[in-house]
């Protein structure tokens, strides 16, 4: 899968949401490890190095998120994620002064947190980083929230593969992407849908964004090799 190489430290007392996070993100491929207490947290220092991302509750048993932030910063330069009930500004600013990454409150969307992840993964490899909105035409997509409106009306929410997809275009935007390129980028090698499903894909995008879905300004086709995304 495309993030079986990737490792990330969950530090999360909660335990009910530690495993539902736990799940998603080795759905998602990554290699995940799980820490319930602080005190252990703090012990794990000296190995922070060694993940590509640090996902951190801040009220923990024994040594706060704080204190474990600003240990984890001192001697890595992981970037770190807090998740917390308390999601005032205050409470945000603070965990940025520390050095964390981001701040997402609690009870947050896992698919919001998912993409988050995939973000300061990238960010800290020194690839583009995934932009919040992404205009297409007359269109303002949110790749965090998933809306697509236009002007202030909501047309419609995409699935979390199409924001994968549209991801993938913006990244690779003016390039030919071919159907099997797309699909293992998004499916991995170790599952089998067909090429025709990028097609499905491409042909909903046009339904929404294309003024002329037969003559797309956006979504071209590219005879027998693939797509290219033109913004």
């Amino acid at each position: 899968m495309p993030n079986s190489s990737k490792k990330i430290l969950l530090i999360e007392d909660e335990q009910s949401l530690s495993n539902v996070v736990e799940l998603n993100l080795k759905l998602e491929g990554f290699q995940v490890v799980c820490i319930s207490n602080g005190r252990t947290a703090i012990d794990h220092a000296p190995k922070v190095g060694e993940y590509d991302l640090v996902i951190l509750d801040v009220m923990l048993p024994e040594v706060s998120g704080w204190d474990i932030c600003a240990m984890f910063k001192s001697v890595a330069d992981t970037p770190i994620l807090f998740v917390s009930a308390k999601g005032t500004s205050s409470d945000k600013i603070k965990g940025l002064r520390l050095g964390a990454d981001d701040f997402l409150a609690k009870p947050f969307d896992l698919e919001e947190l998912l993409l988050r992840v995939q973000v300061l993964i990238l960010r800290h490899q020194g690839k583009k980083p995934i932009e919040q909105h992404l205009e297409i035409g007359d269109f303002n997509v949110n790749l965090l929230t998933f809306e697509v409106k236009k002007g202030d009306e909501l047309i419609t929410e995409l699935t979390k593969r199409e924001i994968e997809l549209l991801h993938l275009f913006v990244d690779h935007e003016g390039e030919v992407l071919s159907r099997d390129f797309i699909l293992d980028q998004l499916w991995g090698t170790d599952t089998y849908p067909t090429t025709r499903t990028i097609d499905n894909y491409i042909l909903s995008f046009r339904k929404l964004f294309e003024l002329d879905a037969k003559n797309p300004e956006f979504f071209h086709s590219v005879r027998g090799v693939g797509y290219k995304f033109v913004g």
